[in-house]
């Protein structure tokens, strides 16, 4: 009998990823921790992805480590979390944080106290340590309503953000804070990636947990080999290359 995992789909299935990320998605929406927008988001990221073959390019592993060096460099590193992330990947989030000293903030377009506190607790349970965003004692400027609330003591102070599956429009407000954003999204022309210093054109499922490998393989190099990634990655190009890769993919 063929083994399965978190639903009754057969490892072997040529989409079982893709299938896997649904339901988590969808069990993200029954715990109250992703909003039934997020379901709409996720069925466009996965076009894209079926557009890149759901495989990493070469051009993400590239932005994946530059992206490492970002963190590893900063001073303080903040992985910004939505519902989401939270139900696609808690525990790699949490890996991440170890990896490269980062904090965790939630951080929601639907916020609720209701929702925050679910993530928070579902973080928690994955590894997280202190998640924050709960205090909301900052705002980012230029955006209203509940989506510009941010902690001061994070977000709000951090020099280097990972971002993933971000609105375009609250992207955009974090890079004229003068922040340095990764950010993860499959859309190679959306605004979130245009607006990124580090833009990782992947699905997050494979996205953190390379990002979190590339610290570690980086753990020990010197302050000017990370600085030398940093500057000759090229976010222009980054996204040039994805967006070939979704042109030319050779889909089965």
């Amino acid at each position: 009998m063929t083994e399965t995992s978190e639903i009754d789909v057969p490892a072997d299935h040529p989409r079982y990823e893709s299938l896997l990320t649904r339901h988590r998605i969808e069990a993200g929406v029954e715990q109250g921790i992703t909003s039934k927008q997020g379901l709409i988001a996720e069925g466009r990221g996965e076009a894209f992805d079926y557009l890149l073959g759901e495989e990493t390019t070469e051009s993400a592993d590239a932005a994946a480590r530059a992206a490492a060096a970002h963190l590893l460099l900063a001073d303080h590193p903040v992985l910004s979390v939505n519902g989401n992330v939270a139900a696609l990947v808690p525990g790699e989030i949490a890996d991440l944080a170890e990896a490269v000293g980062a904090e965790v903030e939630v951080n929601l377009f639907n916020r609720t106290d209701e929702r925050m506190q679910a993530i928070a607790d579902h973080l928690r349970e994955h590894g997280v340590t202190d998640p924050k965003g709960l205090t909301a004692d900052g705002r980012i400027p230029g955006l209203s309503h509940e989506r510009a609330k941010v902690d001061a003591d994070g977000i709000g102070a951090a020099d280097v953000v990972v971002v993933p599956l971000e609105d375009g429009d609250r992207a955009e407000a974090l890079a004229a804070m003068g922040k340095t954003e990764i950010v993860i999204d499959l859309n190679p022309l959306s605004r979130s990636a245009q607006s990124a210093a580090v833009p990782i054109v992947d699905n997050i499922i494979r996205a953190i947990p390379n990002i979190a490998r590339h610290a570690r393989e980086l753990q020990d190099v010197t302050e000017a080999e990370l600085r030398e990634i940093v500057a000759t990655f090229d976010a222009e190009e980054a996204l040039r290359a994805a967006e070939e890769a979704i042109r030319s993919g050779d889909l089965e």
